[in-house]
């Protein structure tokens, strides 16, 4: 049996974006949260949370849930009241407690983790909805364009409910793009993708983001996302900032175990400090500055810090777990001294087992020194 054409087309257009470089280019705005308080129901959700970002940054927000991320999207938008503290953009007070900008007069694109698009509206018309200041004529140009760039023009006169997932995040986006916001506010964009669509639609939307030039704030909860999509990452704890960077800064230099834990697992060796270095079976680790007798925790990632010594000159280990996933084998190693199995990544190795023994190193460089909680 044929399929029909409409079956056909949503596959097709999963891969076929616009060219690049055709993004209508945006006004950046520059964003600023001056220790802004904000309650939701009876819970304080911000605590004198401060941020801002130049015009044309990406900022990624990550944390827990639960956290404050999408409050701060939503108290951006002008969708969320705040109790005390600012909210500027371009330096012009948006929020402040007893005011607030409608989202309307903000210069904002809003794109929601479910997209809420208008299922009685046609594709078109629901980019169209929020050009309504613009005459009809120059409105429907730019929703077309718009579209054009996601790969989805071609299906301008069909509704949402004939679109794939994939190609409802990317209608979800032209919508947000066409009015050339200075500011765009995204709320977890791809968390409703599979794994088969994510990477492809990410790299898409970077392309997109990147070309309006518009200041993004992305909200998310994979660190991995953030630190592709982000000029500067801030992860939020209990509704306040715990660290703002570059994910360079905040992947190598966390300001503590907690942050350090969010990032990547880890593998933990309480020790002391003893004439600046922290002792551990693998050798000393810099731990300059602390004094004598300061209990530590040593953090080493499973990959760069700790490493399968083949020159028989590392520690002396046991293999106990083996996991091997896309070319990448994960291994718990057992290590005389250590209560818990060090874990560490490597390409695969069919040599590698569990009950082998081996022999494992590290590189100072790369280990991380906590002051022990």
């Amino acid at each position: 049996m044929t399929q029909s054409k409409l079956e056909t087309r949503p596959a097709k257009s999963d891969v076929n974006w616009g060219p690049r470089g055709t993004t209508g280019i945006s006004f950046a705005a520059a964003l600023e949260f001056q220790d802004v308080e904000c309650n939701v129901g009876n819970s304080h959700v911000l605590h004198k949370t401060s941020f801002e970002t130049a015009p044309g940054e990406i900022l990624c927000l990550l944390g827990e849930s639960g956290s404050g991320k999408s409050t701060i999207l939503r108290a951006a938008a002008g969708l969320q009241e705040i109790d005390d503290g600012r909210i500027l953009i371009n330096k012009r007070v948006m929020s402040a407690k007893g005011v607030t900008v409608p989202p309307d007069k903000r210069g904002i694109g809003l794109m929601f983790q479910d997209f809420a698009l208008f299922p009685h509206l046609s594709i078109l018309q629901n980019v169209e909805y929020g050009l309504k200041s613009l005459g009809r004529e120059e409105a429907r140009k730019q929703a077309l364009h718009a579209l054009k760039r996601v790969g989805l023009d071609r299906r301008a006169d069909d509704y949402p409910s004939q679109l794939s997932g994939g190609q409802q995040q990317r209608l979800a986006l032209a919508r947000s793009i066409a009015p050339k916001p200075g500011l765009l506010l995204l709320d977890e964009p791809f968390s409703s993708l599979d794994a088969r669509l994510r990477e492809s639609v990410r790299a898409e939307t970077l392309a997109v983001l990147r070309e309006t030039q518009a200041t993004c704030i992305l909200v998310t909860h994979d660190p991995e996302e953030a630190m592709i999509f982000g000029d500067k990452v801030a992860l939020l704890r209990d509704g306040q900032i715990a660290q703002i960077g570059t994910s360079d800064e905040i992947y190598n230099q966390p300001k503590d175990l907690d942050v350090a834990r969010f990032f990547s697992p880890i593998s933990e060796i309480p020790t002391i400090v003893h004439n600046g270095v922290a002792t551990t079976p693998f050798g000393n680790v810099d731990a300059a500055g602390r004094a004598d007798g300061t209990r530590v925790i040593v953090a080493m990632r499973p990959i760069g810090a700790v490493y399968i010594d083949t020159s028989g000159k590392g520690t002396p280990g046991r293999i106990v777990a083996k996991r091997d996933a896309l070319g990448v084998d994960t291994l718990e190693v057992a290590v005389a001294g250590i209560d818990n199995t060090i874990r560490l990544r490597q390409p695969t190795n069919v040599n590698i087992r569990p009950g082998l023994d081996v022999n494992i190193a590290i590189n100072p460089e790369h280990v991380l020194v906590f002051d022990a909680i």
